[in-house]
């Protein structure tokens, strides 16, 4: 696998709780950043797929209402 090197200024806080996790885990600080960005960027992807779905839907006019929402919330048990 080919790798490429990125930098990034982090917080302090974030990098003390990082050297945290990488003693706890006994994992060199590269592995967990490489875990927590590839995980970030499948939710990001998943995200975005799903933005695009409902800006189809409504594309396609399949929505609901203010009125029927505030309807439905107003039938809501208290």
């Amino acid at each position: 696998m080919n790798t490429r090197v990125v930098t990034a200024h982090i917080p302090v806080e974030l990098a003390d709780q990082l050297d945290d996790i990488s003693a706890r885990l006994d994992r060199p600080k590269g592995w967990i950043v490489k875990r927590a960005l590839a995980s970030y960027v499948e939710l990001e992807a998943r995200r975005h797929a799903m933005v695009l779905e409902a800006l189809t839907d409504v594309d396609e006019g399949r929505v609901v209402s203010h009125a029927d929402i505030k309807a439905w919330v107003d039938g809501l048990p208290e």
